[in-house]
Formats: structure tokens, sequence, C-alpha cells
């Protein structure tokens, strides 16, 4: 294995493990059985190791497959569909990690960088999602691009899944079924309401 994915492991190990607390460059590289130094060479700054180890988990998950569907949707309200679908399931996988990074941001710049990388990314994907129910002259009427991808964006957070599936005790599938059904309700226009538009 080569020395960076090594380290990227590594790091990914203790965040799981310590729930992110105290995870230092002297810990991965220990846990890596590494140089802090040869640490230092392939991740400049902690921030810069964080913010890799997060992509790196997604590159282990199969991200770029998993979100095929999501990319090849034909309409904005598929594209909705296909999203909740893959971040539903999706969330158990890298929770670990997720919670780590949330667990420590406050205190932390750069768990801070690393959960705002990520979570940027998935606000990247609410907006296009939203776009295109606009283009489509779908998007419910009165809602502007902004304020909807804020909303989608609140709606599919860790925080919201968390509490849903952890604390309240639904499945995945429970999860991923309502969140579906709540967005379009929010954010499909109805039928009557579309053929009224046109």
């Amino acid at each position: 294995m080569e020395t960076r994915t090594r380290i990227l492991e590594a790091t990914w190990r203790l965040l799981e493990e310590r729930r992110g607390r105290g995870v230092r460059m002297r810990d991965v590289a220990d846990a890596a059985g590494i140089s802090r130094q040869a640490v230092y060479l392939h991740f400049g700054s902690r921030s810069d190791l964080l913010v890799a180890t997060a992509r790196y988990l997604d590159e282990v998950r199969g991200l770029g497959e998993r979100l095929r569907g999501y990319r090849a949707a034909s309409s904005g309200v598929e594209r909705l569909e296909a999203y909740v679908e893959f971040w539903g399931n999706y969330i158990p996988e890298v929770y670990g990690v997720a919670r780590a990074l949330l667990a420590d941001r406050e205190v932390d710049e750069a768990a801070a960088a690393a959960w705002d990388d990520r979570m940027g990314a998935v606000r990247e994907s609410c907006r296009s999602i939203v776009e295109a129910l606009h283009d489509d002259g779908m998007l419910t009427s009165g809602w502007s691009i902004e304020e909807a991808t804020d909303l989608l964006w609140s709606i599919l957070s860790i925080r919201n899944w968390e509490q849903l599936t952890i604390e309240c005790g639904w499945t995945t599938e429970r999860y991923v079924a309502l969140i579906r059904e709540l967005s379009r309700h929010a954010f499909v226009r109805k039928a009557q309401e579309h053929d009224h538009a046109c």
C-alpha cells in the first residue's frame, strides 16, 4: 500500500475510533507506521489531511458510480428522487467520519474545513436539483432558488438523518421514502398547479 493511502486509511480509522477527538498528525503517523515528517510531506496541514480523508472515503465508497442515476436524470423531479435515494443510503456508510468531523468542527478549524468541503458538495447538488426543477417549470411557486436550496440542504442534513434514524429509530428505507415524499411535497408543483402555470 502506498504511503499516501496508508495515511488516509489510518486517519479514517482514527476518526471513527475517536469520533474526531484528538486525532493529531503524530497519531496518524504512529497509526500508519511512518514519521510525522512523512505525513506532512504528503499533506501540508491537518486541514488538508482531513479534507483528503473525507474525499478518499467518497472514492472508496464509489461515490461517482453511485451518483450515476442522479447525474443521468432527465428532469428535475427525477434528479430530486435519485439524489434522496443515493444520499439516504450513503449517510450510514460515511456516518462515522461525518460524526467525528461534526463533533469537532466547533473547536477545530481542520475538522470544520473538511466538514464544510463535503457539505458544500451536498449543497451544490441541492442547488442543481432546484435549478433543474425551476428550468422544467416544476418548482413550487413562491420559492426562490436560493431559499429552496437552503431548505432542501437542511432537510438532507446529517443532523436530521441522525435524529430520525438513531434517535427515533427509523429504518433507512423509511427515511428515504419519507424524505422523498416530503421533498416532492415541498418543492414539486402539483399537476394542476403546473397546468395552470403553463
